[in-house]
């Protein structure tokens, strides 16, 4: 069942590819102090570690989801490093097996190829080098899960449910102040809408635990409102380092976002929607309507902020609580890391973009707002076991 390799002293940088410990669950027999957590050794961060207490034996467990094969074990030691350690492997958590053991380790980097099958992998420090307990920076698991695809990604399908001129985010329970807004998802938003509101409804997302309600200005096509028939909701890692990946938290129960500009008139930074064909790559994408050939669809992409201050759910301007990230990290003033949701609706509609115009004016008007009402243990489920490992799960947060 089980054929080891090699173990090897390795450069830091020993891969390219997320390792599938990467965000998984992870235990250990003792912690020298909550700011060195098990969880610090598969967060992707190598500034962060995990240390035990200063004594002998000491163990560091990570749950990889599911049965997985793996190909390579990499331990980046800290100054405290373990000289007799093995490497074990178990289907349930109970019962283990030795994979690999050595009683001469030299600290470092050290990266173990072998061949094993299983959920469960633990390292067991026999024997400390030091005075001091054992300390990781990163204990990374690298093989295949699977059909697993590597993409940080859960979404929700959440079709057209109703227009109406309210806006519970920008005009709370002002109804009829707002331009004519298509909501999707739970089925009961207005102006009057709180998250107890929302908790209390049910929604048509697939997944129907999405309670979360999302907000378009309505599509006009020669005076004619039109809604689309494709609407996805993804929630992605992507935009961000693997280490910022690794970090990411659910988004807080009743948080409101805005993205877009409503009263921008023209195309500018501000211009966060993208416009395009679908099945007609060749037309490019634009600020503003393009025109789709007949047989395709009018298509509309939006990308929420993903980096949270940590304090507010919401804002004046409903987005300076929100930022999006600078060169792949979170900025200082909103250094909370949450998954980036990316709006997709396609529209049954072609042909000259003179036609058509938002309720809040030209294509590049295009806006979003979420008022978010996941139940707060799916939401976690989702980054858990999809975002933070990288992993490409479907509507039912599975991969």
């Amino acid at each position: 069942m089980i054929l080891l390799v090699a173990a090897l002293a390795v450069p830091a940088q020993v891969a390219s590819a997320a390792p599938i410990s990467q965000g998984r669950s992870a235990t250990a027999s003792s912690v020298e102090s909550a700011a060195t957590s098990a969880a610090a050794a598969v967060d992707g961060d190598p500034g962060t570690r995990w240390s035990s207490a200063f004594a002998d034996p000491q163990w560091l467990s990570v749950d990889l989801g599911s049965s997985v094969t793996i190909a390579r074990v990499v331990l980046n030691w800290e100054a405290a490093y373990a000289s007799a350690y093995r490497l074990e492997v178990s289907p349930n958590g109970t019962t283990w097996t030795s994979v690999y053991s050595t009683t001469t380790g030299a600290g470092g980097v050290q990266s173990v190829d072998l061949t094993a099958t299983a959920r469960y992998i633990r390292l067991y420090a026999e024997r400390r080098a030091t005075s001091w307990g054992v300390s990781l920076w990163e204990f990374q698991v690298y093989g295949t899960a699977g059909n697993i695809v590597r993409v940080a990604e859960f979404l929700a399908d959440c079709p057209f449910t109703h227009r109406l001129p309210d806006d519970p985010i920008v005009f709370p329970g002002l109804p009829g102040a707002s331009h004519m807004h298509s909501f999707f998802g739970n089925r009961s938003t207005n102006a009057h809408s709180t998250v107890a509101t929302l908790l209390a409804s049910t929604s048509n997302c697939d997944p129907a635990e999405d309670l979360s309600s999302y907000w378009v200005p309505t599509l006009y096509a020669d005076g004619v409102p039109v809604e689309p028939t494709g609407t996805t909701f993804y929630y992605l890692g992507e935009g961000v380092a693997d280490s910022v990946i690794a970090r990411i938290q659910p988004l807080p129960l009743g948080l409101r976002i805005v993205a877009g500009n409503a009263k921008a008139t023209a195309p500018d930074d501000t211009t966060i929607s993208r416009w395009s064909c679908l099945h007609a790559g060749h037309v490019g994408s634009s600020k503003d309507f393009v025109n789709c050939p007949a047989g395709t669809m009018l298509e509309s992409y939006l990308d929420f902020p993903q980096c949270w201050n940590g304090r507010d759910l919401d804002s004046p301007d409903h987005k300076s609580h929100m930022a999006y990230p600078v060169g792949g990290q979170c900025p200082s003033t909103h250094p909370v890391p949450v998954p980036k949701l990316r709006q997709v609706l396609r529209y049954p509609v072609n042909g000259d973009p003179a036609r058509f115009r938002l309720a809040s004016g030209a294509g590049f008007t295009m806006h979003g707002d979420f008022f978010n009402a996941w139940p707060e243990a799916e939401m976690e489920r989702r980054v858990r076991d999809c975002i933070r490992p990288i992993i490409k799960c479907g509507a039912n947060g599975r991969p």
